[in-house]
């Protein structure tokens, strides 16, 4: 039988109920005093020495590759030693530990850490030491717990698998400098930024952008917890014109010579090639050039550094008389049919200017005149249009100017006239000068790649298009040839002439199968002396011979091609541009 009394709690278990609660209450004060009162200035101590802090994540740069693919710039893993400036209390003992771990002087290792003062933020790691080898790595790892604020970073390093061919084209990454870490304030001291070619010229699409962690060390540097903020956003990738196998074949004809090379689709202004010789290797630059290797490269009398195709200018030589025919029937009222006789010199005034054909071509037209490059038909040419008509021809027709290629560092050559010597030398333009303007010698100066984009405009229709090296980047037209569509037939015919026909002076270019036309040009460097004249190119001081000329365009089987190579101090044109210019018409064909 139920019976609830004997149920109800005792006096004595109510009693023990509220012991036991007191006996808590009083341990949950006590632990609070402990932490609080007695341990806590300790403990605040441990939370101020345990800190939080934002670190960057890399991110790799976009990947650039050739027209098929071929990989030319990609990213390899690497390592470098930071600094958290805050936590360091010895600073001249840690620089000097730094420098006998990794053999850095130091000297260098003051000088970046006083960089960094203005340029990391508080409480992020200063990069120090890039591109550790793996024995530094090793050797640091062994000893960096006795150095809480240095700790090992994790950066992406660019890689140019290619070698020095793609050099001039892809240029390299370093270090930024002051002043490009002024202009770009999402870039840290250490950071990598394009500095020449490609790399500068599509910064902005390749870097890509940081990430953010967020890390929680103690005061010895251990990491407690770290919370990714922020991926970071990989660069865009960048696909090239140019064709890695036709440039790795230019280049290697080119491998023993001083000079530039460039071959472009005439059709869309495509760089299919585009050799600069000699060059140079770019992975130095990424990993931090030792200073006998920079001064061996910016002493060098070759100047591996400058790019040939598009930062050089040089006098066109008998290439000009191309721009001069378009001159002379465009504007000066000559025709096809105009003769001249040659009888090896000309005379204006008591100057003589002597054909490079020393008994002269005699009696020859406009169109034999192309054919056989007759330097007297074109010093009477050049003497009855003037200077001021060959030189605003000139510039209307894309010389003196930028191609609007996106390159750094492109010249924009010099097409000289009256007003131009006057402000350079002071001095009146003299008749002598029109006349060795109109063959392309004096003061006139172009580059290879102005040459390329003006046989290209003859070959396409008549179209001055930029040249370009991204391979989604739109055709863009610049302007149009100042010539009329028969006359612009009449040079091309003129230019397969002087390759195909008896006595022109391009034959080396002949190739089965296929239309080419050519122009060589002789540039002198200096000017001829009764010792130095008429001796072969063989038997002059390299520094005294003439530069060679080539410019071509060929069709076969509705491919289009316009090759311009430029040999430095080669001789003449046909014969040391020439075989140069034939054998890429072999490869590419």
């Amino acid at each position: 039988m139920y019976n609830g009394e004997q149920y109800l709690p005792s006096k004595e278990r109510l009693l023990l109920l509220q012991a036991a609660i007191l006996f808590l209450f009083t341990l949950i004060l006590f632990r609070l005093w402990f932490f609080q009162i007695y341990k806590g200035q300790e403990n605040q101590q441990k939370a101020r020495n345990n800190i939080t802090r934002q670190e960057p994540i890399y991110a790799p740069r976009g990947v650039i590759r050739d027209r098929n693919g071929v990989l030319l710039a990609d990213n390899n893993p690497s390592y470098g030693l930071a600094l958290i400036r805050e936590q360091c209390k010895d600073i001249s003992g840690l620089l000097s530990q730094v420098s006998q771990w990794t053999g850095r002087k130091l000297s260098d290792l003051q000088e970046t850490f006083a960089r960094g003062k203005n340029h990391v933020k508080p409480f992020n790691p200063q990069l120090l030491v890039p591109n550790l080898g793996f024995q530094e790595l090793a050797r640091i790892e062994t000893h960096i717990m006795d150095w809480p604020e240095l700790q090992i970073v994790a950066r992406p390093l660019r890689g140019y698998p290619k070698g020095k061919v793609m050099s001039h084209i892809l240029g390299f990454v370093a270090q930024a400098d002051k002043q490009e870490l002024r202009e770009n304030p999402d870039l840290d001291l250490g950071d990598m930024i394009g500095k020449q070619g490609v790399e500068k010229a599509y910064e902005s699409r390749l870097r890509g952008q940081k990430g953010r962690l967020r890390k929680v060390v103690n005061a010895q540097g251990k990491k407690l917890k770290e919370t990714v903020m922020e991926l970071p956003e990989p660069g865009r990738n960048l696909f090239l014109t140019i064709d890695f196998e036709l440039q790795d074949y230019v280049g290697r004809l080119m491998a023993d010579k001083a000079g530039a090379a460039v071959v472009m689709s005439p059709e869309n202004g495509e760089i299919l090639a585009m050799v600069s010789s000699p060059d140079y290797d770019n992975n130095l630059f990424v990993q931090g050039v030792e200073e006998k290797a920079w001064e061996r490269l910016r002493s060098d009398p070759k100047h591996p550094l400058q790019n040939r195709v598009i930062g050089s200018a040089y006098p066109p030589g008998s290439v000009f008389k191309l721009l001069v025919t378009a001159a002379a029937l465009s504007q000066g009222g000559i025709s096809p049919e105009t003769e001249v006789y040659c009888p090896g010199k000309y005379r204006l005034g008591r100057g003589v200017f002597r054909c490079w054909k020393k008994w002269g071509h005699g009696r020859l037209n406009l169109f034999e005149a192309v054919k056989q490059s007759c330097d007297v038909y074109f010093y009477t040419l050049g003497h009855e249009l003037g200077v001021d008509l060959i030189s605003s021809y000139a510039k209307s027709n894309g010389f003196g100017r930028t191609t609007g290629l996106d390159l750094p560092g492109e010249s924009k050559g010099l097409v000289p006239d009256r007003e131009w010597k006057l402000r350079r030398f002071g001095q009146k333009w003299q008749g002598g000068e029109t006349v060795i303007l109109a063959i392309g010698q004096g003061y006139m100066l172009v580059t290879p790649l102005q040459t390329a984009r003006f046989v290209g405009a003859l070959a396409n229709g008549g179209d001055l298009l930029e040249p370009k090296l991204s391979l989604y980047e739109p055709v863009r037209k610049q302007g149009s040839l100042q010539l009329s569509d028969k006359d612009r037939r009449f040079i091309l015919r003129a230019m397969v002439a002087t390759v195909e026909e008896p006595h022109g002076t391009a034959s080396s270019l002949r190739t089965p199968g296929a239309v080419v036309g050519g122009k060589t040009g002789t540039a002198q460097v200096v000017g001829m002396t009764d010792e130095t004249r008429g001796m072969e190119a063989e038997e002059m001081e390299y520094r005294l011979r003439d530069h060679a000329w080539m410019a071509s365009f060929a069709q076969k089987n509705g491919r289009k091609y316009v090759v311009v190579v430029l040999v430095e101090h080669g001789g003449h044109g046909g014969s040391a541009a020439g075989p140069i210019v034939k054998s890429i018409y072999d490869f590419l064909f």
